[in-house]
């Protein structure tokens, strides 16, 4: 362990119930997306910066979806680390089903902390926040650059979060390599991640009073035709790199897989899978009807194209005559993403949450997607480290208070060994 790094130790501990607290507070704020408003939230990390005599950027290309943004140069040139991660959260469901107080609440209980979005990922966006503060602190003993950002428009694609940033803000985005904070589990250590393809399929029908049956097909029906040949997809096979399969085979990998992220899921990670997200159609029990909505979320393992799946998708569409078909993910991104399973930062965190947790995170793909595409996607290397995910998206989502302090430890230890001058 170097100086610097019992130094940074020795801070966390110190400062424990305030990190907690500003955790806590961040996820007392209500993001869900949609409908997306984050001002709320975008301030209060705002206020943290600011408090510790920080300066940051706010870009908000939609007004109630800000984005923040913090750069500084290190003690001497070097090079230049993003920190990653979004205010946005999944949305909360039904209030009554949250048994501790409001999906907001932030109630401390057994050690763990509860609200939407504390997996997902207020973890480890406050991780990255308190990491940037803490080593801004000790800027002269680093080298390099060190940008955070924590983005408002990741749960619906990031056209408006860190797409944004990408197009109109590259200077500050494009670094050497990225740290994300986004579940992982203490077990793996992610490199890459499936695409999304998302489709909207609308089936029109003429409609008709429920008992005329003869008159009009149901628009319904057909979708429920069109919902069960789809899974079509899911039979293609992959084609991936060496390094991916050879790495995806590994025991270890499989074990780990299967430990953080749920029984089935070293089988998963390579399989083209279909979730019909939502079904919308008819206007009443009696009445034939004319128009039903079928969205769609396949996801692309390393080796299966998105033009692959498009092909298949559009011949089976031509089974169905009254269907149409328009994509919601980004079209430019053309499959799954990943980067060197054995790059120096990936070889950092395994090394640093095995000193700090006690466990050295396997490198892996992940199931579902996140930001850290748009940087692999422009070649740069990116990885996820984050808490556990089994309770993403679920009621009572919650996150371990010593996970979540464990996480602040591997990320600030690990970007300063990146960074580190001394």
């Amino acid at each position: 362990m170097t100086p610097l790094d019992a130094t940074l130790l020795a801070e966390i501990d110190a400062a424990r119930d305030e990190l907690v607290a500003f955790f806590q507070g961040f996820s007392r704020i209500a993001t869900p997306n949609p409908p997306g408003e984050t001002r709320a939230a975008a301030a209060f990390l705002g206020q943290f910066l600011s408090a510790r005599g920080l300066d940051h950027l706010v870009i908000a290309p939609k007004a109630e979806w800000p984005n923040i943004v913090a750069d500084t140069a290190l003690g001497r040139p070097g090079r230049h680390l993003v920190l990653n991660g979004h205010i946005d959260v999944f949305p909360a469901g039904d209030p009554a089903r949250w048994t501790h107080g409001s999906p907001w609440s932030g109630t401390i209980e057994n050690g763990r902390l509860f609200g939407r979005g504390t997996a997902d990922m207020k973890c480890g966006t406050s991780a990255s926040f308190i990491a940037y503060a803490l080593l801004c602190r000790h800027r002269d003993r680093l080298a390099g650059r060190l940008t955070l950002t924590a983005v408002s428009d990741e749960e619906t694609g990031g056209r408006w979060g860190t797409g944004y940033l990408f197009d109109h803000h590259p200077d500050l985005v494009r670094g050497d390599c990225c740290l994300n904070g986004e579940p992982s589990s203490a077990y793996t250590v992610r490199y890459g991640e499936k695409a999304p393809l998302w489709l909207v399929f609308t089936i029109k029908a003429r409609g008709a009073h429920g008992a005329y049956v003869h008159l009009s097909d149901s628009a319904t029906k057909i979708a429920a035709d069109l919902i069960e040949r789809l899974e079509a997809v899911t039979t293609l096979a992959p084609d991936m790199p060496a390094a991916v399969a050879r790495n995806l085979a590994e025991p270890v990998v499989r074990q780990a897989l299967e430990t953080g992220l749920g029984k089935g899921a070293a089988d998963t990670v390579a399989q083209v899978t279909l979730n019909i997200g939502m079904v919308e159609g008819g206007l009443k029990t009696n009445m034939i009807p004319s128009e039903c909505r079928v969205e769609a979320d396949i996801r692309l393992p390393v080796g299966v194209p998105k033009a692959r799946v498009w092909q298949m998708v559009r011949e089976i569409m031509a089974d169905f005559p009254t269907a149409t078909v328009e994509e919601e993910s980004l079209p430019e991104e053309v499959g799954a993403n990943w980067c060197d399973p054995e790059g120096e930062m990936l070889q950092i965190i395994q090394d640093t949450a095995r000193r700090i947790v006690g466990i050295r995170p396997a490198p892996v793909i992940t199931l579902a997607a996140t930001d850290a595409r748009f940087w692999r996607n422009a070649g740069i290397p990116a990885y996820i480290y984050g808490c556990a995910f089994d309770l993403v998206g679920t009621y009572d989502e919650s996150v371990a208070v010593e996970e979540f302090l464990n996480v602040v430890r591997v990320h600030t230890l690990s970007a300063a060994a990146y960074l580190r001058a001394e």
